[in-house]
């Protein structure tokens, strides 16, 4: 049994800023036509500059962490990373990732070569030190074990065991992040780590492109987990978690010249990273009431990086052609808006409970248990009880074992009566006849009082205790009754059965009349030639031009403020469509009218004109 425990970092609960460090790539090739050379420059370790684009006589000025130049070397960069791996060895989380545009050198800072190792197996080299170097005399053991996957097309793939198929992501009762079916290994060294890592990157999606000869076309996501575990009593466990991610850049399809699977591929990269900006806003706005991690399979899995539980830090990759002017802008200002970002990292720790306090405390539990869920039960067995007791007495009453039974008696003496009788003493048998009749008509009120008794005590009707084959004896009306003019009226039980049928069948009736006064101005255009015919042939010049307006009017409006659900909730309107005009719209701007649908991708052709039949008749209610 175990229970577990957050544990604040350190006396006072502390945060943690995510760091960032940016990186210079070199200048590759011959310089620009115009000879315009860099528009990146650094100032000193931490600053930098760019020109302004919109005035090329001015620079913008930016500060981060760490700067490093294009004559940085790969030990550098990682030493920017090193203070946060310490972490994980206490049962905290980490994560590196580097970001950045296609072709800026992501890749080669988180892989890196075999001459010049990249940020990955650099810090898993140094995870495995950290380990050896602890002393056994400190009472813990350590397991290390990996875990690789690659998020392409929106799929989450394990790159562990290639013929998986796209995996789920989960979130447990405390709030961390797991994929069930994803391969975990064991490791006992960097060379076995080794074995393992380099033939599951080659399982990684990459392509040519214009720009960059080996593109990566999907993220991937490294997880190292290590769990110590204390050899004395209370046995506690810390399980630390550090994630190493290399995002894919995003692309501009007019400059790497993308087509079929590679549009694709750009388009679901484009749409995370974009998810990514927007999950990086909401944490920076202080009106933000929901933060979207859910609108994207990397943010999902990034949800702990950015603004949840772990020591972060981001590498942004820059390049320094003015090529890439606009990608290297944007990434500077997406990095400046992630250092502000603050995490809140605690301790995972996992505590053995004694097994002996178990049972006490199951028992404990099950007594208070049973003592509040059996307490109105046996409240109800009691009364139960007395009532059957009550019920017993009155019978015991009526059918007492020592009188004879009136019955038996009345009908000998009716059956002697009518063949004869007793001729010596027939008054004596007709007085007996009325006595016994007399005996009869008491117990028949005893055995009425008897079931309203019954009735009274349960709650429920039961039958009479007093059953007789035969025919009531008749019994003359009570004067008693005669002065009361109070009248008890019961309703027939068919009629009072069709009632409900009766009232429900007006409601729907009036229901269905205040439906169609509500209907409105489109809803009450008839077609002129039938509704086969109108949604066939011109169906667009037999609408009202008003109508039509207000059509359209909606439509319209719907793609510039519908969200991706109202989106999809549009005629011919997938997910992926849907996306393709959240993208378009937010690179140009809102739709000025219907026709720039055309300019977003997959809607040229005859898919245009079906999508305002479908939507327009769909609106009006065809």
């Amino acid at each position: 049994m175990a229970q577990r425990v957050a544990v604040s970092d350190g006396a006072n609960k502390k945060v943690s800023r995510v760091r960032v460090a940016v990186r210079l790539r070199p200048y590759m090739g011959t310089q620009d036509e115009k000879n315009e050379g860099s528009c990146v420059r650094g100032l000193d370790s931490k600053n930098l500059e760019i020109i302004n684009w919109r005035n090329a006589t001015e620079t913008v000025k930016y500060s981060f962490d760490v700067f490093h130049g294009e004559q940085t070397t790969q030990q550098e960069v990682f030493l920017s990373v090193k203070p946060i791996l310490p972490h994980i060895l206490t049962g905290q989380n980490a994560s590196v990732f580097a970001y950045g545009p296609t072709g800026a050198g992501k890749t080669h800072t988180m892989m890196g070569t075999l001459n010049q190792l990249g940020v990955i197996p650099r810090a898993v080299r140094e995870v495995f030190k950290m380990v050896n170097a602890k002393n056994e005399d400190e009472g813990w053991d350590y397991s290390i074990s990996m875990s690789y996957l690659e998020i392409y097309n929106e799929k989450v793939l394990d790159l562990l065991s290639p013929g998986s198929q796209d995996l789920p992501i989960r979130e447990d009762k405390d709030k961390n992040i797991l994929i069930p079916g994803l391969t975990h290994t064991t490791i006992t060294s960097f060379s076995d780590f080794h074995k393992h890592f380099v033939p599951a990157s080659l399982n990684r999606t990459t392509a040519s492109t214009k720009i960059n000869q080996r593109s990566s076309r999907s993220h991937a996501v490294l997880l190292l987990k290590v769990v110590r575990t204390q050899h004395a009593p209370p046995h506690r466990q810390q399980t630390g978690k550090l994630y190493l991610i290399d995002l894919a850049g995003s692309e501009d399809n007019r400059r790497t010249g993308n087509q079929g699977i590679r549009l694709k591929e750009s388009g679901a990269i484009n749409l995370s990273l974009f998810t990514l900006s927007k999950v990086v806003d909401s944490l920076n706005s202080s009106t933000a009431v929901r933060v979207p991690y859910r609108d994207s399979k990397l943010t999902r899995l990034l949800q702990d990086s950015l603004g949840g539980s772990a020591h972060s830090v981001m590498i942004t990759n820059i390049a320094p052609e003015y090529k890439f002017y606009f990608d290297t802008f944007g990434a500077l200002n997406f990095a400046s808006k992630s250092k502000l970002i603050v995490n809140k990292p605690f301790i995972c720790e996992t505590v053995a409970v004694p097994v002996s306090v178990l049972p006490v405390k199951r028992a404990r539990d099950g007594q208070e248990a049973g003592r509040s869920g059996t307490e109105p039960q046996k409240k109800r067995q009691r009364e139960e009880k007395k009532t059957e007791q009550d019920g017993s007495r009155i019978s015991a009453h009526l059918h007492s074992p020592s009188e004879p039974s009136v019955m038996d008696r009345l009908l000998a003496l009716e059956k002697q009566v009518m063949n004869g009788g007793d001729k010596d003493k027939p008054d004596d048998s007709r007085k007996e006849i009325q006595a016994l009749k007399e005996k009869q008509r008491e117990l028949e009120s005893k055995a009425m009082l008897y079931n309203q008794v019954l009735g009274e005590l349960s709650g429920v009707k039961r039958e009479s205790a007093f059953k007789n084959s035969l025919a009531p004896l008749q019994r003359k009306q009570s004067t008693a009754s005669k002065g009361i003019k109070q009248q008890a009226v019961v309703k027939p039980l068919q009629v009072s059965q069709l009632l409900p049928l009766q009232t429900s069948a007006v409601v729907k009736k009036q229901s269905v009349c205040a439906k169609k006064k509500e209907k409105k101005l489109f809803d009450q255009v008839e077609p002129p030639e039938g509704k086969e015919n109108f949604i066939e042939k011109g169906w667009e010049s037999q609408i009202d031009t008003s109508v039509l307006d207000i059509s359209k009017h909606k439509i319209l409006q719907i793609l510039n403020s519908g969200s991706l659900k109202e989106l999809k909730g549009l005629q011919l309107i997938g997910d992926k469509k849907a996306k393709l005009i959240l993208g378009w719209r937010e690179i140009h701007g809102q739709f000025k009218k219907l026709d720039d649908l055309i300019k977003v991708e997959g809607m040229t052709g005859k898919r245009y004109p079906s999508f305002m039949k479908a939507n327009i008749l769909s609106v009006m209610g065809y």
